[in-house]
């Protein structure tokens, strides 16, 4: 297998290769935003940069990114745009730049529906191009460019702008350029078209000539780009050399084809367009197909495109095809064959004689048809409409194998979709994990097109739209096992042995060499099948390693995948490994399988199970696991070592491979995927088309379901009736009743429900009425029955305050249909949430609530909210493993709850003795719950019916008040409770606190009836699967959880009502969907009715590690995102409660209307100054450090060593100040930049008692979701503006941050950029230097904005700050060293003897890190002390970052005195003195000089 040539990266220019290019001076003097006086519009200017920079440097990407980014675009020539002054270097341009948007995953249409007038003649100039000649005008790489601009119109039809240009060329009117014959066939095969059709003629003919005219150039544009395309494609040659420009616009046309046929709008009518021109036959019998290099990406589009002409889907209906259907459809077809060979071709009787299965394959169809001569096989085609007429004198002028393929590829049978991907092996092997085309390398630029499906907004029917996912995700988890095995292989450094056998060097956490491997059980396949049903192997390693590592590899659990590989070394032992060149051919990899842990044996070889019993303890290193191999992959390699001889595969295995639990579950949702595929998914009705992205996006909103809810029990959810008239603004508010003191919550609300069809016609004098009924909500308060006596039986409340739109995104989540609530930072999204579910649990008592958030961590802190609420604990349950984080001391897994139930009926049944006791009832009543039942019904229930008899009003003679209290029969049991039980003021008081009594102890016995099958049920199993199917109401598990365990859930008969989806805009498409059907359709109909979708499209969507799949698949689209495009409402959340004002402004422009909640401006920490800073954010320049700016030691590795010195000196500074280190976080935008941070931490700061460490140091994209006190933010880059260009990632880096955003970067870079101006023009706004006001100790009680009393100090630039932090740490050192020297002089009693056990504390923290006790701390940045240059980090950074830090390093270390060199520096030799002395003794903590 011949390894890949790498593809080539593109290097970003510059700021100074920016500034100094050409386009950059034009763009200075006509465009720029910054620049006030602007020169006048001139077209040469278009003319010029299009010949000169784009066409002589044949489109390269830098150039074309330049002027993108420049807002060439925006600024000039769409502005400037107008019939007048088009040209082809105007519209090339054009293109230019909106393909450029595209391939940056930036918006490319806002300019155009700025300013709409003039694109439709744009349009139609661009459909004129695209048609011309290639040796005219336009050349065919400029062609390619217009098709590419063409892909992204048709992929773009949710913009109205362009799709009203779109439509003219895809509607019905497109048949004319069909032939005659077959038009008529088609006509007549849906006899509603024929109508419109005719309707269609007559409208033609109004029109004037000319406008007739272009009309007919817009219907037979795509028929005629086919011709042309043709034509091309007959052009290429099959040995001779070829230009690429030729293959790239073949490639791109087929891509086109496949996404016009891919979307149903388009592909209504274009499919028979598609299939009259033959175009397929053109390609699989053109040249380009049979060229090896040349033609590969080609072919593999092509099967794309053939797969999708036969897709399994009405055309004009829309509604899938059943397998039944399809081979209806194919019979069809052969028996009109054998008719038309029948009644007109005597020399094929024997073939309309025979019966269908005999004659529809391949060969068959060869041997009856081959013979024919040419103009016979030209006349069965035209027979059948496939072709022309041919006139009784001529010859036909098709080729015979074109011919004899058309009828062949037409008729022959497939293979259906379905058994396809049921004999598919779901892990990949070495041959798919090697292939650029299908698995391209992370430097994928966007340039070339893809043999990938991608996700856009509609898909043609469920089965596409979980093909399309299951593809993707397949090969997404390809690329990362290819990393996995690259990183984990070459570490175990196999080389070959002196007897030619391997010999392993090193050594990986995450792989293991192979001691023994056999396949120990191959099942017999199930009938129709011809694969095993399972292959079941042991496999035996020596785990000789660590403790730690050996514990991870105990604890594989079920289902874990791991992957087996063969490697046979030819490097001798001792040879280097180098990353840069192929991988394969170095450590020698031959075979890749994947297999499934079923478990771990045990001494008597056998496997064992997971479950809540402690694991046997194993002696000695030698471990063997059994695993199920896949039996599909298992059947090919067998089938070709028996037909061809190859070796066995599963004889050669030496290296078995693990991965992260975290990152390894592709295997099981590929198999829930294919699961799906292959029952009869039942997506509810209300959902299906908005799933599939047709119909009427608000269809599922609450106001439009048929089954709307008219009467709810808000509960707790408003605190006053104030609150709630605040909540429905424009609603008039009707209380039940009139007295202020009854108008407490909780409250139920009548709204006046319209049915979902609006009245189509309205009496014009009843219409105000309407509109005020409609307006009038009716609030009926009402008394939660009373619960017992005891505090404890008080409900939990609510005590948040909502606003008016978390109120209606509470009521829309409440109410049946689907939900979407857009949660901006801050702004509560959890709390609505949890107010939700509670709401739901109240009203529907029945129901069960199903909860799905895309990490452990967001399940966790709704977890720790839902407890806070009126929430029986009985009734929650946890799926998955984050649940051993919960920080709470109770335990929400199954068998956490399955002991929380065994302990509650202990405690239970020892409440039925004290009231059996009580009661003086002789007897064992606290058995069982059985026996509790009947002590219940015979003792309990008997004396409370007395007792009501005795006590309820007997005719009209008034209540006694004693009677109550003296005729109460269990004054004994409550004995315990708050005395006295009974006020004695009215009898209906004691009457309800009676009656809450009674409620009180008939819960016991309700309960203990639920709990009556533990008792029956022996195992924790039994147990832990009946509370998960019948007792718990609210279930939560993450999305990837419900993937994995769909299979499980289903087989146990899981059932559930409601879906709520935290995050929902992080969580990927197909881990969205697969949650809805965790349960199978009761009488063919889904039980769901409400699915609430909580998300920020606005912020970073799914991680997805591959740049093909994130960008030219656009894979990173959330379910969510897409819904949000498509047009579903929405209720966006619009006041935060998180950030100041100020911080907020940073990042509100990108939503809606986002406002602040009123604590913002009130409470005393948002109102008071971060002390010791002058401002509450502020962007601070850093220029190059020693020369350097960013480096990059690996590929996309980013490091910048003076922002990171900068940031870790601010953090230092602030920490002597007086803030807590765990309130401050340190962020940055890249990887490398967060090693290298960590580094310095380390180094700088240690476990310094006076310093300490940040709460987090991490990148912004695993920071979404969190928080803190004070952000201090790192860009890295200083070139290009690199993937913070995408506004997400901005937007989550600026909301962060609660009191203070400190963002260090090269301010030139950004402030020039489109996207990030919004944020980048407040940063800019202020001082570009750091602020610092060094002698106000935190806390201070300045106010937000005040002039400080105290002297400012504006820090230039990094090593000013390090030398100054510094001095500041030396001072603070002498001061508590004097204080310390007065201790000394005192009794030693008055010492504190907490001190010294904190200091051992820090020492055995930093024997814990690694570092030597007396070394826990080194002194701060230092500028040019000798001890602890800047420059040292190089040394670490090999080590602890993985990659060497390059250039920068080593400049760093051979300049080590320039970084301080200035007054400010401590002389090298007072510094070395100081070292000597007072710095080792006294930095380490104040106790250790006394101890």
């Amino acid at each position: 297998m011949a390894a890949p040539a790498q593809p080539k990266k593109i290097v970003a220019p510059t700021v100074s290769q920016i500034n100094a290019e050409f386009v950059t001076q034009l763009a200075c003097k006509y465009w720029a935003p910054h620049i006030k006086k602007k020169s006048p519009f001139d077209i040469k200017v278009i003319e010029d940069i299009y010949e000169k920079e784009i066409v002589k440097s044949r489109f390269a990407i830098r150039k074309i990114m330049l002027l993108e980014f420049s807002q060439y675009l925006e600024n000039y020539l769409w502005m400037n745009y107008s019939p007048e002054v088009s040209s082809k270097a105007y519209l090339m341009s054009i293109c230019c730049m909106v393909n450029e948007k595209f391939r940056e995953n930036v918006p490319a249409w806002e300019i155009f529906k700025k300013k709409p007038d003039h694109f439709p003649f744009f349009f139609k100039c661009i459909l004129k191009a695209a048609l011309a000649e290639t040796d005219g005008e336009f050349s065919l790489h400029e062609q390619t460019v217009l098709l590419l601009f063409l892909d992204h119109c048709f992929n773009s039809l949710e913009v109205d702008l362009i799709r009203s240009q779109v439509q003219q060329l895809i509607s019905l009117p497109m048949w004319m350029g069909l032939q005659p014959a077959r038009l008529e066939l088609e006509l007549k095969k849906t006899p509603k078209l024929k109508k419109f059709w005719n309707l269609i003629k007559k409208n033609d003919e109004k029109m004037d000539p000319e406008a007739r005219e272009q009309a007919y150039q817009e219907r037979r544009f795509l028929s005629q780009l086919i011709q042309k395309f043709i034509s091309v494609l007959k052009s290429v040659p099959l040995s001779e050399s070829v230009t690429m420009d030729k293959v790239h616009y073949c490639e791109r046309f087929i891509e086109l084809m496949i996404d016009l046929e891919a979307l149903l709008p388009t592909r209504r009518w274009f499919n028979t367009i598609l299939d009259d021109s033959h175009l397929l036959v053109h390609c699989y019998l053109s040249n380009l197909v049979h060229r090896e290099e040349d033609g590969h990406l080609f072919s593999q589009l092509l099967d794309m495109l053939k797969f999708y002409t036969g897709f399994e889907i009405n055309d004009q209906t829309g509604n899938a095809l059943t397998e039944n259907e399809m081979t209806t459809i194919h019979y069809d077809r052969i028996t009109s064959l054998q008719r038309a060979a029948f009644a007109h071709f005597p020399e094929l009787y024997d073939f309309a004689l025979s019966n269908v299965a005999e004659v529809d394959t391949r060969e068959s169809l060869v041997k009856f048809f081959g013979p024919l001569s040419s103009n016979t096989l030209h006349q069965v085609a035209s027979y059948l409409c496939l072709l022309p007429t041919l006139p009784k004198t001529e010859d036909t002028t098709f080729d015979k194998e074109f011919l004899l393929e058309l009828l062949v590829s037409r008729h022959e049978r497939r293979i259906s979709q379905i058994q396809q991907l049921n004999q598919m092996p779901l892990y990949p092997t070495e041959k798919i994990i090697w292939d650029e085309n299908i698995v391209p390398t992370e430097y994928y630029s966007g340039e070339g097109c893809l043999a990938l499906p991608k996700l856009n907004l509609q898909f043609l029917t469920l089965h596409d739209y979980l093909l399309r996912n299951f593809n993707l995700f397949r090969l997404e988890s390809t690329y990362e096992i290819r990393q996995d095995i690259e990183d984990s292989v070459s570490r175990m450094k196999p080389w070959q042995s002196e007897y030619g056998g391997v010999v392993f060097g090193g050594w990986a956490r995450m792989a293991q060499p192979i001691v023994a491997f056999t396949v120990v059980e191959v099942a017999k396949p199930n009938i129709g099948e011809n694969w095993p049903t399972r292959v079941r192997a042991d496999v035996t390693i020596n785990l000789n390693v660590r403790d730690h590592i050996k514990d991870e590899w105990e604890g594989l659990r079920k289902h874990d995948v791991c992957f087996l590989i063969t490697v046979r070394p030819t490097k001798p032992y001792g040879t280097k490994f180098d990353r840069r060149r192929p991988f394969i051919e170095q450590v020698g990899l031959v075979y890749v399988r994947g297999c499934e842990i079923q478990g771990m044996l045990d001494d008597k070889g056998r496997v064992i199970e997971d479950g809540p019993e402690p694991r046997p303890n194993l002696r000695g290193e030698s471990r063997t696991f059994r695993v199920f191999l896949d039996p599909n992959q298992y059947q090919q390699d067998m089938t070709s070592t028996i037909q061809n001889g190859a070796e066995d595969v599963y004889e050669t295995f030496n290296i078995i491979m693990r991965r992260k639990p975290k990152e390894n579950n592709f295997k099981a949702v590929l198999e829930t995927i294919r699961n799906l595929m292959n029952t009869d998914c039942v997506v509810p009705a209300w959902l299906h088309d908005i799933i599939l992205g047709y119909g009427d996006p608000s269809s599922a909103h609450y106001s439009k379901m048929p089954n709307q809810i008219s009467t709810l029990d808000f509960n707790d959810t408003f605190l006053s009736i104030e609150h709630l008239k605040t909540s429905f603004p424009g609603h008039k508010v009707k209380v039940t009743v009139d007295d202020p003191a009854l108008q407490i919550p909780p409250f139920r609300i009548t709204f006046p429900v319209r049915s979902g069809k609006g009245k189509k016609r309205k009496d014009v004098d009843g219409e105000d009425e309407d509109t005020e009924e409609a307006k009038t909500l009716i609030v009926e308060p009402h008394v939660i029955p009373n619960r017992g006596p005891y505090p404890y039986n008080q409900p939990k409340r609510n005590t948040i305050q909502f606003t008016h739109t978390q109120i209606e995104a509470i009521r829309a989540g409440m109410q049946p249909g689907l939900t979407m609530v857009v949660g901006p930072p801050g702004t509560g999204k959890t709390d609505v949430a949890v107010q939700i579910i509670s709401n739901i649990y109240h009203n529907f008592p029945e129901q069960r609530t199903l909860i799905v958030t895309h990490s452990n961590q967001a399940l966790n802190q709704l977890f720790e909210k839902i407890m806070a609420l009126d929430i029986d604990e009985r009734h929650l349950l946890r799926l998955g493993h984050g649940e051993e984080e919960l920080e709470t001391e109770k335990d929400f897994s199954r068998y956490g709850r399955v002991n929380y139930v065994l302990a509650r009926r202990i405690e239970l049944l020892e409440e039925v003795k004290r009231l059996q006791k009580s009661l003086g009832v002789p007897g064992d009543a606290s058995y069982t719950c059985e026996t509790a039942g009947y002590f219940f019904l015979y003792q309990v229930m008997s004396r409370w019916e007395e007792y009501i008899s005795k006590v309820k009003n007997k005719g009209n003679t008034l209540p006694d008040v004693t009677e109550v209290s003296t005729f109460f029969p269990f004054h004994e049991y409550f004995a315990n409770a708050p005395q006295p039980i009974f006020k004695g003021r009215s009898y209906e008081e004691d009457m309800e606190i009676a009656e809450g009594c009674f409620r009180h102890i008939k819960k016991i016995f309700t309960q203990l009836e639920e709990f009556r099958a533990s008792e029956l049920l022996r195992s924790g199993l039994d147990r832990s699967k009946y509370l998960l199917v019948k007792e718990a109401k609210i279930i939560a598990m993450t999305c990837t959880h419900a993937a994995l365990k769909r299979h499980d859930l289903v087989k146990l008969g899981f059932k559930y009502d409601n879906i709520l989806m935290e995050e929902a805009a992080q969580i990927l498409e197909i881990e969205t969907f697969i949650p809805l059907l965790l349960q199978n359709p009761q009488d063919g109909f889904s039980r769901l009715k409400r699915w609430i979708m909580i998300g920020d499209h606005h912020q970073l969507p799914p991680v997805i590690k591959n740049m093909a799949f994130q960008k030219y698949s656009n894979m990173e689209q959330s379910l969510f995102t897409r819904f949000v495009r498509v047009g579903v409402p929405t209720v966006d959340l619009d006041a935060q409660g998180r950030a100041r004002a100020s911080l907020c402004n940073l990042y509100n422009w990108r939503y809606k209307k986002l406002g602040n909640l009123p604590h913002v401006q009130l409470l005393p920490e948002f109102s008071t100054a971060n002390a010791g800073l002058l401002y509450d954010f502020q962007l601070i320049n850093v220029e190059d450090f020693q020369g350097v700016g960013e480096s990059e030691p690996n590929p996309y590795f980013y490091q910048n060593l003076g922002e990171a010195e900068y940031v870790v000196a601010l953090f230092m500074y602030m920490c002597l100040l007086g803030y807590p280190a765990d309130k401050i976080s340190i962020l940055t935008t890249y990887n490398g930049q967060k090693h290298l941070i960590r580094d310095i931490i380390n180094r700088r700061c240690g476990s310094n008692p006076l310093i300490g460490r940040p709460n987090k140091v991490t990148t912004v994209d695993r920071f979404q979701g969190q928080q803190n006190d004070y952000i201090l933010l790192s860009l890295v880059r200083t070139r290009a503006v690199g993937h913070l260009r995408d506004v997400r990632r901005l937007v989550v880096a600026m909301s962060r941050a609660r009191l203070g955003l400190y963002i260090f970067a090269r301010v030139s870079l950004f402030q020039n950029c489109f996207e990030l101006t919004p944020a980048f023009s407040q940063l800019t706004a202020r001082p570009l230097h750091l602020h610092i006001i060094p002698t106000e100790p935190f806390p201070t009680s300045r106010k937000n904005g005040e002039r400080p009393a105290h002297e400012v100090q504006i820090i230039k630039n990094m090593p000013q700050m390090a030398n100054f932090v510094y001095n500041m740490y030396m001072h603070l050192i002498q001061t508590t060293h004097h204080y310390h020297q007065t201790l000394l002089q005192l009794p030693p009693a008055m010492v504190e003897e907490g001190e010294d056990i904190q200091s051992q504390e820090a020492d055995m923290e930093a024997e814990e890190e690694g570092v030597p006790p007396g070394a826990a701390v080194l002194s701060p940045a230092r500028a040019g002390s000798s001890e602890e240059p800047l420059g040292s980090q190089a040394e670490t950074t090999p080590s602890q970052t993985g990659a060497s830090s390059g250039p920068a390093a080593a400049a760093a270390e051979s300049e080590v005195p320039a970084a301080g060199a200035g007054p400010e520096a401590v002389p090298a030799a007072a510094s070395a003195q100081q070292d000597a002395t007072s710095a080792p003794e006294e930095t380490r903590s104040p106790s250790t000089s006394l101890s």
